[in-house]
């Protein structure tokens, strides 16, 4: 083999290296992300708040939940800072570790009965470092896998989106073969911890792939042509704050939405009489299914453009969002199986799929992590008091109707149709352009030298 012929073909390889540790990253993150918030729902009021109502000790596990959506705005700024000055592969070695660290931990917490009230806010503690973790990993992914991409960035970028649900598949798989396992007595005093404790095997395989990604050819390109950049974050703020505004209030709706629709809807059904096997094992087909539907939904935003495919995505989550909560409300389990599949993986996939490839092309090279990982991370929060905000006006209100929900969650999906109208399309847009930063520097006129 010529050497113009190896170096040709190792494009190609990177590219599928940088979508595979994307996407196996994605699946850790979003592995312990989830796990944590389906034991919340499930586990940690009877295991870290058990001298609380059980209502109340749902609302302040859910409050830990939140904890950690709260840090990962914090996490996006640290990462983004660092993957926009030294490279977006170092500060993914970075996430995954700490991620997979504090799970391990968590897993290995005591619980009030043993240590009293140091074990609720230890596990607060690890799940804010949790946030922190996510808060880098989502955006690096997507950047990594889009700035390897020669076309086709909706595909390729959608496999990051994709580890969101098929990290939720994973946990909930392995929390249903230990629930199936044991008894309940087994499963609270034990059982919740192995899935946990799990992390440390999927952390070696992810580092293993990751150490074998090179760093993207774009940023390697745009550090030597661009003058230092001290704080990227300064130069979003000041000149791309417009698309930080519009693509924030995309990604609310999308947090909101799959905060309902991976959290708060095992709480919501579990309490209307659905056991737990049968929410989770609906929950684990849905989440498998929505993974094939953001590829699917990613591949079309290459042909069809990113906001047609997400506009269509959000007018169904306004329309569903009244049809979710009676659906379930009614205690069958065949509206269930239907309406959890709709809502997660033909409706709600047609925002998320395009998503990844949508925000990195608002960003320019030198400052795109950052860009990328504050904006989709501040909606995190919404998406964090999601179930804590619903599990509350369940309570307020008696659980005498769920309207209220719907109307919550049917706003923010028209707010982000309407920030999805005002985006450019950038399906074809280079993303070797050069940021506003830079063209702004080349602007200044040089007047050290005489006119011509």
């Amino acid at each position: 083999m010529s050497a113009s012929s190896t170096q040709a073909g190792r494009p190609n390889r990177q590219l599928g290296l940088a979508v595979f540790s994307g996407f196996f990253g994605s699946v850790l993150e979003f592995y312990d992300f989830f796990l944590y918030a389906t034991a919340s729902a499930l586990v940690f009021n009877q295991v870290f708040f058990p001298e609380l109502d059980p209502v109340v000790g749902t609302i302040a596990s859910f409050g830990t939940l939140a904890a950690g959506y709260f840090a990962r705005p914090l996490g996006g700024i640290i990462f983004g800072h660092f993957g926009d000055k030294l490279g977006r592969k170092r500060m993914l070695v970075w996430t995954m570790s700490l991620m997979a660290g504090a799970s391990i931990v968590i897993g290995l917490l005591p619980g009030a009965a043993q240590i009293g009230v140091a074990a609720p806010l230890l596990l607060t503690f690890f799940r804010v470092v949790q946030g922190i973790a996510l808060g880098g990993e989502w955006a690096g992914s997507a950047l990594i896998s889009a700035e390897h991409a020669t076309s086709r960035r909706g595909l390729w970028a959608s496999f990051t989106q994709a580890g969101a649900p098929s990290g939720s598949v994973l946990s909930t798989a392995m929390l249903a073969l230990v629930s199936a396992l044991t008894t309940q007595e087994q499963f609270l005093a034990w059982g919740w911890r192995i899935p946990f404790l799990f992390s440390v095997v999927l952390l070696a395989g992810g580092l293993i792939i990751r150490s074998k990604v090179h760093e993207t050819p774009i940023f390697l390109a745009a550090v030597k042509e661009a003058p230092k950049r001290r704080f990227p974050l300064g130069d979003v703020l000041r000149y791309e704050w417009r698309p930080l505004l519009l693509v924030l209030g995309v990604s609310i709706a999308g947090s909101v939405c799959s905060a309902v629709l991976t959290t708060f809807v095992l709480a919501f059904a579990t309490g209307h009489g659905f056991e737990r096997q049968t929410v989770l094992n609906v929950l684990l087909l849905s989440s498998f299914i929505t993974a094939l539907f953001m590829l699917f939904y990613g591949s079309l935003s290459d042909r069809f453009g990113r906001r047609p495919v997400m506009i269509a995505g959000t007018i169904g989550l306004i329309i569903m969002s009244f049809v979710l909560f009676p659906a379930i409300g009614s205690g069958s389990v065949l509206a269930l199986a239907i309406v959890l599949p709709v809502n997660q993986a033909v409706v709600h996939a047609a925002l998320a799929g395009p998503q990844p490839a949508m925000v990195t092309e608002q960003f320019s090279t030198v400052s795109r992590f950052t860009g990328a990982s504050v904006s989709y991370q501040l909606a995190g929060i919404f998406g964090g008091l999601t179930p804590l905000v619903f599990a509350s006006v369940l309570q307020a209100n008696g659980g005498s109707t769920t309207l209220p929900l719907s109307i919550i969650m049917s706003v923010t999906c028209v707010v982000a149709l309407f920030c999805l109208l005002a985006l450019k399309e950038t399906s074809q847009k280079s993303l070797s352009d050069s940021s506003p930063a830079v063209e702004h520097s080349a602007a200044v006129p040089d007047t050290t030298q005489a006119p011509a």
